[in-house]
């Protein structure tokens, strides 16, 4: 036989034993519940129907008015990709170490104008350097790319890495300089500075710019730690980044 419904249920106050249809015990009076269970066909109570979540669709564009759409940042992760793959060149041999100069930038130029961002793309002697430099490329890169599009990462790559660039030729051109912290820097200053500007008149807001501070702390005693980055270059960075998030700050 089918299983039916439960045959009776226990008063709390008396407990005697009554229907599961009734809402007061008819020996004490106690109130059982709010109201009786409805009944389907054939005598047997209503199955509680499971509500369903509405599940959230990623966000369209156009579709909240100042919201940009959910986009994953191919931009930040082209650049990333292309300093690993360029690296993992000259570390296992694939580019003999000698052809380094070909694309590190050197005193004089020559024409070799392209040297000031190639070399951008290239850690070759210290894997903590390029996961510091690395990982704060892509943290403030895939933040800038997602408050204004593809562009502005990109944007703040190349001229912050060539700046840096420029200045350590310019300052110190026997020092060199190779890696991306300047570029770091860069877009570490171009994202702070809405949120910096937006202190200063008192707003609030969720960043955290001690923890943003702190990286910046790492990424400027870099110089300290390894060979390969310049401390101008970093210098030449984060002020090329102040200024284009200066920029940036007065965009939607």
């Amino acid at each position: 036989m089918a299983s039916g419904p439960e045959l009776f249920v226990v008063c709390k106050k008396c407990n005697s034993e009554v229907s599961p249809y009734i809402t007061e015990c008819p020996y004490c009076g106690t109130r059982l519940r709010k109201r009786a269970p409805k009944l389907e066909k054939g005598g047997a109570p209503r199955a509680a129907r499971r509500r369903q979540r509405p599940k959230l669709t990623r966000l369209k564009p156009g579709e909240i008015p100042g919201v940009r759409a959910d986009r994953r940042p191919y931009a930040t992760i082209s650049l990333v990709l292309i300093s690993v793959l360029a690296s993992l060149a000259f570390r296992s041999g694939l580019v003999d170490l000698s052809r380094l100069a070909d694309v590190v930038a050197l005193s004089p130029l020559d024409g070799q104008y392209w040297t000031l961002v190639t070399q951008l793309f290239l850690y070759v002697f210290s894997t903590g350097y390029e996961i510091a430099a690395l990982g704060t490329i892509f943290l403030f890169g895939w933040l800038l790319e997602r408050r204004h599009g593809a562009w502005a990462p990109l944007l703040v790559f190349l001229v912050g890495g060539a700046a840096g660039s420029a200045l350590v030729l310019a300052l110190d051109p026997s020092g060199g300089t190779i890696g991306g912290n300047s570029c770091a820097l860069a877009l570490l200053a171009a994202w702070t500075m809405r949120d910096v500007l937006a202190r200063r008149r008192g707003e609030e807001d969720d960043a955290d710019l001690l923890g943003v501070l702190a990286i910046a702390v790492v990424l400027v005693l870099l110089p300290l730690a390894t060979v390969e980055p310049h401390s101008l270059a970093g210098l030449g960075g984060g002020v090329a980044g102040i200024v284009l998030g200066l920029g940036l700050a007065r965009l939607r």
